[in-house]
């Protein structure tokens, strides 16, 4: 349990009259929210461990999922009801890229950054310190390095190539790369089936902490302010179960702005430590989320925004955040025709009206 949190579970009873009001909880069964084991699932195990779902008359199961595919599946097949999902992930299965096309919608983005570029011991003992020597060992070397991103439509595929050829590395030809489960990366790095990954933390810090790989860059300094998860939901449930929606929404959005505070910071990281959600080393999930970031070999900055949870308008759906998805679809090669998107998809698909639902019933009904 986290110490102190007892006094948030605890609604007021202008809270407690506002579940009573809209009758919420349901008599079958509860929400299924599915996430996968990082980092930035923080906002949803927070809101399960202050109590914030049933504050707003909502009874939620999470359920730990192994990566984005599962994800992907489940809330398409009905398995989950609402998912922790890469922010690409809401386009892409709307379309039909690599799934049954099924139309889904985000009304919050969880949070911004959170990514970081891990390479191989093996990389740095052959002098590779950055992008440009990167790419002088791939020039004098006849063996295709390997690189994993945690999913063919996540912010983590978008960076990784962003980075790559922004150092003149060609991502489809001078490297392969290949789809693996987060919290799967470290393990394969270690186990030499890897030479470097874009993923979220802690599983970057976990490399550093054990000395088999370090960090060449971070996600700020690759894409400033990109979205990083969502809450994604099929349309069909964001339409038929409009109120538990955007009680939800209104949940996770008092999670994103705890999670943002410095002083909770640390309550943050011993929740997500637990074995039933992330389930990492208390230090690796530190190394990222106390204002500095340790990219290994005595490479220690200060990062007070790597992990955004709520400054910066980050939960907002907004235009500009699905421009940016569409815009590194379009130069990862995922739409051959970009006309394939709908005019209105930055509206019907990230959806800020309900964004702004959530905002007003957080106002008028926050437990914290």
């Amino acid at each position: 349990m986290i110490e102190g949190a007892g006094r948030f579970r605890r609604m007021s009873s202008r809270s407690q009259s506002n579940t009573a009001k809209h009758g919420l909880l349901r008599q079958g069964r509860p929400l299924w929210l599915g996430f996968v084991a990082l980092s930035d699932c923080a906002p949803i195990v927070i809101a399960e461990k202050l109590g914030l779902f049933a504050a707003y008359g909502l009874r939620v199961e999470l359920r730990r999922e192994v990566g984005w595919a599962t994800i992907r599946d489940k809330v398409i097949t009905g398995e989950l009801d609402a998912a922790h999902a890469p922010v690409g992930t809401v386009i892409a299965t709307t379309l039909g890229l690599g799934c049954v096309a099924t139309r889904c919608v985000t009304a919050l983005v969880l949070n911004l950054h959170g990514n970081a570029v891990t390479l191989s011991e093996r990389l740095w003992r052959e002098g590779v310190r950055d992008g440009e020597t990167l790419r002088a060992l791939i020039a004098r070397t006849s063996e295709l390095l390997t690189f994993g991103v945690a999913f063919q439509f996540s912010s983590h595929n978008f960076l990784l190539r962003e980075w790559l050829r922004t150092s003149e590395i060609d991502p489809d030809r001078d490297v392969r790369l290949v789809v693996v489960p987060p919290p799967q990366m470290f393990p394969n790095l270690e186990a030499g089936h890897l030479d470097g990954y874009c993923v979220g933390e802690p599983w970057n810090s976990l490399a550093v902490l054990s000395r088999k790989g370090w960090c060449v860059a971070a996600s700020p300094e690759i894409a400033r302010n990109h979205p990083e998860k969502v809450l994604m939901v099929r349309e069909d449930f964001a339409e038929e179960r409009a109120q538990e929606h955007v009680a939800l929404v209104a949940a996770l959005l008092e999670a994103c702005r705890f999670c943002d505070q410095p002083e909770n910071r640390e309550r943050v990281i011993e929740t997500l430590a637990l074995p039933e959600y992330v389930n990492a080393p208390i230090h690796a999930l530190r190394m990222s989320m106390c204002g500095s970031f340790d990219f290994g070999h005595g490479r220690v900055e200060k990062y007070p925004d790597f992990n955004v949870f709520s400054r910066d308008n980050a939960n907002e759906p907004s235009q500009a955040k699905f421009d940016w998805v569409v815009q590194q679809m379009n130069a990862s090669g995922m739409l051959q025709d970009s006309a394939i998107v709908p005019e209105n998809a930055a509206t019907t698909l990230f959806r800020p009206d309900l964004y702004e639902r959530a905002v007003q019933l957080m106002e008028h009904s926050s437990p914290l």
